[in-house]
């Protein structure tokens, strides 16, 4: 609860006013029935027209008073809550670029989404309630008792033993409410994956013709979440028959017991009148009191789960003195091991031991899921190592300023992202000072340039959200070009020309020997003549170095890179040498 109370911050002053103006309504509303007995018993009934003008002007003032204090409440209430939302999304949001990829893959992408809408929406109505409503209903409760036993004291034990049995009724209803509630919330998590996953991959679906196979799963996520909110609604549903019961019940006692009182000259009709509202107000009040109850039981799962984002601590943690100045390019793997999850049987990379020099091409080659990307992932720092080092510039990565390190590390990854923007904005990720001629040449070298000059409006062409009106190797290319804005001492390409023909490709390494000699090129394919130009190549098998050396001498001494090229190059499998 501290982390989430703690972004009320500047609305604090709000916070208070309007539980202030709500204590100030609730006791114009309560002397409003105590003025209006005075009326009936000392003007009406004895016919004093002073009587009732004074009385009459008093229950004016107080309706008046009750009335904008109850609009000033209102205003406040919402202004605390909107902007305690505010500041909740915007930490959760903060919170989560410190992440490490191993922090975002323990929440799951749509988790995450769900806990900065639907839960944050939950805590800001229970936060609007419990600063207005949550204040008033008690104090409206414990007045008109108050109240009542000032009126008549037996009488007023009615009602008392009425909101006893009610209290008892409501709070099983809602302990019951609550357990379902605990349950159904994560239920969202599973209806945003579902979205998401069909959204993103929407041409999928349509190429497969899986668009009722789709309909389907959502069906079974949405009715999971609408079983379990319908019980629970329909357990809160008994919350009106048992308060109506609880209040006619009242009703029909006092006008039992109070006709006996007035005929035994023992209470007046102006008091017994004044009864009559306590109770409909106490009653109300218990009643509203539930209903606070239902959205805090709504909102302590959703506290629960905004409050595992905000306390959960990166795993990956800036140096107290860290490193400000990279020297070279150098990379070096110092016997390094690695795992995804701690408790995993067996480590994704096995003893690395690999030494890179500035400048060199390094080619990483080797099956589906051997560690390829898991190992230049490391580079960067996105995840640490489980034992060992990782070394650029002869400085272990988590000694250095993890920013000026990401900075100088230009990685191009597997999944490609363009955001919605123009290809300049897009490009200038890479350098947000870069001019629009440095954009250019960044895109001749990324052979990016052709298809670009093709658009309408070129370099000022808008790229729609995820690059969708951009093909696979064009938008390959756009995020080699935004990389090397970065003018990087390490470019890692992890399988990041797979899109595009072998020509460009090969255009694409030319250009890196001629733009960015000194520059440390690590480069991830699965085709053999993408990487072997390379000063070494690296092959990778289930986690483990299985060779280093230069194209020729794995051809002659490795079975595995053998058997690639072999399959690749032998058999024809390659279409741009064949047309060539």
């Amino acid at each position: 609860m501290k982390a989430i109370l703690a972004q009320i911050k500047q609305y604090k002053k709000d916070s208070i006013l309007a539980p202030a103006f709500s204590v100030l309504e609730v006791i114009m509303e309560v002397l409003i029935p105590f003025v209006m007995a005075l009326l009936i018993d000392e003007g009406v009934d004895k016919g004093n027209m002073n009587s009732i003008l004074l009385y009459g002007g008093i229950m004016v003032v107080c309706a008046s008073v009750s009335l904008f204090s109850g609009m000033m409440a209102g205003k406040y209430a919402a202004s605390a809550s909107a902007g305690f939302a505010c500041n909740l999304r915007e930490a959760i949001y903060r919170r989560i670029q410190k992440f490490s990829f191993s922090n975002i893959d323990k929440f799951s992408t749509a988790g995450l989404v769900t806990r900065m809408t639907t839960d944050v929406t939950n805590v800001q109505n229970a936060y609007q309630m419990v600063i207005r409503i949550a204040v008033r209903a008690p104090i409206m409760l414990t007045c008109s008792i108050i109240m009542s036993f000032a009126v008549n004291a037996d009488i007023s034990l009615i009602f008392v033993a009425a909101m006893l049995i009610l209290a008892v009724s409501l709070t099983v209803i809602m302990l019951m409410a609550m357990k379902i509630f605990n349950v159904a919330f994560p239920k969202y998590d599973d209806l945003n994956a579902s979205v998401q996953e069909n959204i993103s991959g929407i041409r999928v679906v349509k190429s497969f013709v899986r668009e009722d196979f789709e309909n389907e799963k959502f069906k079974k996520a949405s009715g999971s979440l609408y079983k379990m909110f319908k019980k629970a609604e329909s357990i809160i549903a008994f919350n009106g028959p048992v308060m109506m019961l609880a209040v006619y019940g009242c009703i029909t006692c006092l006008c039992w017991f109070g006709a006996k009182f007035i005929v035994a000259g023992d209470l007046q009709i102006g008091q017994l009148t004044s009864l009559f509202s306590y109770v409909m107000s106490s009653m109300m009040s218990l009643m509203m009191l539930s209903m606070i109850f239902v959205m805090i039981t709504m909102s302590v799962a959703s506290i629960k789960r905004i409050s595992e984002v905000l306390t959960e601590e990166p795993e990956l943690k800036q140096s107290e003195n860290a490193v400000t100045e990279i020297k070279n390019g150098d990379i070096d793997f110092n016997h390094v091991n690695f795992s995804y999850n701690s408790s995993a049987e067996k480590d994704v990379l096995i003893d690395i031991d690999l030494h890179i020099k500035s400048g060199e091409t390094i080619g990483i080659i080797g099956g589906t899921g051997c560690g390829k990307t898991s190992l230049v992932n490391l580079i960067s720092r996105l995840y640490d190592v489980k034992s060992g080092s990782v070394c650029v510039g002869g400085i272990d990565v988590r000694n250095y300023d993890m920013k000026l390190l990401r900075d100088t590390v230009s990685v191009v990854l597997q999944k490609n992202v363009l955001f919605s923007g123009t290809i300049l904005e897009n490009l200038r990720w890479g350098n947000e000072n870069a001019t629009e001629q440095e954009c250019i040449e960044a895109c001749r070298a990324a052979c990016a340039d052709e298809f670009v000059e093709r658009m309408p409006d070129k370099y000022n062409t808008m790229i729609e959200r995820g690059g969708t009106n951009v093909s696979g190797g064009q938008k390959q290319r756009l995020c080699i070009a935004r990389a090397l804005l970065k003018k990087p001492k390490i470019l890692i390409l992890d399988d990041s020309t797979s899109a595009v023909d072998t020509a460009t490709d090969a255009k694409i390494r030319t250009a890196f020997k001629r733009l960015i000699p000194g520059t440390t090129k690590i480069i991830i394919a699965q085709r053999i003549s993408s990487v072997q130009d390379a000063d070494r190549i690296v092959v990778l098998d289930d986690g483990e170095i299985n060779a280093v050396g230069t194209h020729e001498q794995l051809l002659k001494t490795n079975e595995i890179y053998k058997d690639i090229y072999e399959s690749q190059i032998k058999d024809g499998g390659d279409f741009d040498r064949l047309r060539d």
